[in-house]
């Protein structure tokens, strides 16, 4: 069935499923940072570049979707906020 004959309601039901996966989905990519703190607690240290800009990046995200009430890209990049600030403040 192609999107033009599809109702309405299939259509958003399916985008609110995909913006919760994908919010899912980004959770886990900054979840993944804890390895990489972990390792610069131990004495490994790593570049704080891309967690620090990872971090701003997010921030914006964040901002964006609570400004336009689009909470799964909220949700999705606040712990990108948290996680990358400690890969970064770790690896200093």
């Amino acid at each position: 069935m192609s999107d033009t004959k599809r109702p309405p309601h299939d259509h958003s039901r399916f985008i609110r499923c995909l913006g919760w996966v994908a919010t899912f989905t980004a959770f886990c990519m900054y979840v993944s940072y804890i390895p990489q703190i972990m390792d610069n607690l131990a004495g490994h240290k790593t570049s704080p570049l891309q967690p620090l800009a990872a971090a701003f990046n997010c921030t914006l995200w964040v901002i964006y979707g609570l400004k336009v009430k689009d909470l799964p890209v909220a949700v999705a990049n606040a712990p990108g906020v948290l996680f990358g600030l400690a890969a970064m403040l770790t690896a200093l």
